[in-house]
């Protein structure tokens, strides 16, 4: 027999009454997002697809941030002003703006929130949108339909139309839809799947995907599928050069092309968050460069505008890839001919160099090499840094734990302090990289960082914010931000 105490009571009081509050708010979430094209969050965790379990998760959330658990009694009247204003495509944070409003001392809520959100209230600001194709569909391509799917949904902007492969047998395309159906490290798809074989499109959610069959990049008539315009993101790999690459654009329909690896001569490297300003609009060729630099350099460029970097070098542990064999045999290159799952196997990495296509100042100052490791998913990049300034573990942590939550890079930089994190718990992260505040190393000038990053998934978020980069439908977020002056 259970007997309920005093405090059991209270607890369950207390979890009953989030219950309620967060249950109110599910009907305004949706609303918003159907009638008005906005998409709330609580400091950037979306409330798109939510329980009610999940809102009370979310405020709890904020600790991280605000040092304490958001009341969802702060941000229910929020969400109920906001349902009942005019207010154009826009990502809001709820928690920014009821933490603000609370700290600004104002009495008139919505006087507040029409100053805080003017340029989307009373505004028709849907974005225009822009096809995207994927030349390739292997562990990067599903993912990017996969963001790209889901970030249609919420925003519209950058739509996927179609995929091109070559064909492999009369039944491809069921096994491509059932490859993007199900994933061994990610799990199912969040939503329907059905094929249509006669048309050649697999159905995503209501998306219609143009399969298209083809042996080169530069046979294909887009237009002929009512294509135009398109931005073609080549994730096989097989050109990296302006002049392979360049073959896509000789394709009716086409005008951008974005690859998913290093672009090699004078293709830039964009690493969203730190130079996709850099784009330029005759820019028709662009990289998104690796998994690993996009994981590493956001994390080096606030160390060195903080600190300096004489000179470092990067170890990444990185989970397989399907270049390398499952079984021991022959391969082009050093010792990735031995069996994955069953070895670390030492190599190099072109990351540690590449830093220096997206931050020139680190030209010559970063040395590298990786093991890759019998794990799926999720690496780990050790970064050994020599310092101009002396920092104390205490100090850098608390100065990159705050980066992560108030300066313009707190989608590709996160942080954690848990002694029980393991990779597993990194996966599907959407930032490019997450620094292990336990593992940091610090003495004198030489720090020790650990970086974590999920190197299908956080990646593909990066190259999908560049797309939209190219394709000008970036959705803003408000209340706008301004980075407090210690973290500039």
């Amino acid at each position: 027999m259970t007997v309920s105490t005093p405090t059991n009571t209270t607890h369950q009081q207390d979890w009953n009454h989030k219950l309620t509050l967060a249950q109110e708010m599910l009907p305004l979430i949706s609303q918003l997002h159907r009638e008005n094209n906005v998409v709330t969050s609580i400091f950037g965790r979306l409330l798109v697809g939510v329980t009610d379990i999940d809102i009370i998760k979310a405020h709890r959330y904020a600790r991280r941030i605000v040092e304490k658990e958001l009341p969802l009694e702060d941000t229910l009247p929020v969400l109920r002003e906001l349902v009942q204003m005019n207010l154009g495509t826009a990502s809001i944070d709820l928690g920014r703006l009821a933490s603000d409003y609370k700290k600004s001392g104002a009495s008139d809520l919505r006087a507040y929130l029409n100053e805080a959100l003017a340029d989307v209230v009373d505004t028709d600001s849907e974005l225009e949108p822009r096809d995207v194709v994927l030349y390739g569909f292997g562990r990067i391509g599903r993912l990017l339909a996969r963001i790209l799917i889901a970030r249609e949904a919420m925003y519209g902007g950058a739509r996927l139309r179609a995929v091109v492969v070559r064909k492999k047998g009369d039944d491809d395309i069921v096994k491509r839809a059932s490859l993007l159906r199900r994933d061994s490290v990610h799990g199912p798809f969040d939503g329907t799947i059905t094929v249509d074989h006669e048309k050649e499109v697999i159905w995503a959610n209501g998306t219609p995907i143009q399969m298209i069959y083809a042996n080169d990049p530069a046979s294909i008539d887009y237009t002929e599928y009512g294509i135009n315009d398109a931005i073609v993101v080549d994730n096989t790999g097989v050109w990296r050069d302006e002049a392979g690459l360049s073959q896509h654009l000789k394709s009716k329909g086409v005008s951008r092309v974005l690859l998913t690896a290093p672009g090699k001569g004078d293709i830039k490297n964009i690493v969203y968050g730190i130079n996709h300003a850099d784009i330029a609009d005759g820019d028709q060729i662009l990289s998104a460069a690796s998994c690993t630099t996009n994981g590493i350099t956001p994390v080096l460029k606030v160390i060195n505008d903080r600190y300096g970097v004489v000179h470092g070098h990067v170890e990444t542990v990185h989970s397989y890839t399907n270049d390398q064999n499952l079984a021991d045999n022959f391969h082009k290159g050093d010792r990735r001919g031995r069996a994955a799952g069953l070895n670390m196997v030492l190599t190099e990495t072109g990351a540690a160099k590449a830093v220096s296509k997206a931050l020139p100042e680190f030209e010559g100052k970063l040395t590298g090499n990786a093991i890759r490791v019998p794990t799926p998913d999720v690496s780990m990049a050790v970064l050994n840094l020599e310092l101009e300034t002396e920092t104390t573990k205490d100090e850098v942590n608390n100065f990159l734990r705050k980066v992560s939550t108030d300066s313009n890079l707190r989608q590709q930089i996160d942080y954690i302090q848990s002694p029980e994190v393991v990779s597993t718990d990194l996966l599907g992260t959407t930032h490019a990289g997450v620094v292990d505040g336990l593992a940091t190393i610090s003495a004198g000038k030489h720090l020790v960082l650990y970086v974590w990053y999920d190197n299908e998934y956080g990646y593909s978020h990066q190259v999908v914010r560049v797309v939209e980069e190219i394709a000008g439908v970036r959705p803003r977020i408000y209340p706008a931000r301004t980075v407090p002056e210690d973290l500039k």
